[in-house]
């Protein structure tokens, strides 16, 4: 409880000049259609090799995995991962909540048991998140953004925490290619609001480098 109190803060986010940036965003869905479905032609055969070595690596289940996660203004959507734990892997974590390595209103477990042996290398390099470049296409994500949290998470946040949620979620962003999982809930939420602070199409640019640069050499990912 002391973690959560600490957290009541005022507001940081000017969320009506968020919604009046036009231009921007208008910019940023059109970028956001056109590189993710170059993207998608582009690794169609990444995408092959992949689910053709789930399949070998684990065939009981299927190879892409899918899970409700909630966007902008708290909207439910269906997220696509590449599958990288066991099957059930849901079901068994009301056990694992315990060895939570993470703070707050998220789970992060870095020797998770459920995890596939390829299912680690798929999370190491991020492939595993290659599929989400169906949701950008469908208005559901963005390229850069805050990421996406599940229905039970958002349970726990307080309205500080809830401003995370005024913006589109996004595949990659400040977090992720910075402390990436050696963040604490606390230190995500704040880097996802000095995000939507500085947002612009040429800082949306220099995250998708940063990016790139995170898939050749890997930082806290797991």
């Amino acid at each position: 409880m002391e973690y959560r109190e600490s957290k009541i803060k005022s507001p940081s986010i000017d969320v009506v000049y968020q919604q009046h940036r036009y231009i921007y965003r208008f910019c940023k869905r059109l970028f956001d259609i056109m590189a993710s479905l170059i993207a998608v032609i582009i690794l169609s055969p990444l995408f092959l090799i992949v689910a053709l070595l789930i399949k070998l690596d684990d065939g009981k289940g299927p190879v892409i995995y899918s899970q409700i996660r909630l966007g902008k203004y708290q909207r439910p959507f269906r997220m696509y991962k590449f599958r990288s734990m066991i099957v059930g892997a849901d079901k068994k974590k009301a056990k694992l909540i315990a060895q939570n390595d993470v703070a707050g209103a998220m789970f992060k477990m870095k020797e998770d048991p459920r995890i596939t042996r390829l299912g680690h290398y798929l999370r190491k390099y991020s492939i595993d998140e290659l599929p989400q470049l169906v949701n950008v296409l469908l208005g559901q994500m963005s390229l850069v953004g805050p990421r996406p949290p599940l229905p039970r998470e958002v349970a726990e946040y307080t309205p500080f925490d809830k401003q995370r949620l005024a913006v589109k979620p996004g595949c990659t962003g400040l977090w992720q290619v910075t402390l990436r999982n050696d963040a604490s809930f606390e230190q995500m939420v704040r880097l996802d609001l000095k995000y939507i602070e500085k947002r612009g199409f040429w800082f949306d640019l220099y995250m998708l480098v940063r990016t790139v640069a995170v898939f050749v050499k890997p930082n806290g990912a797991y």
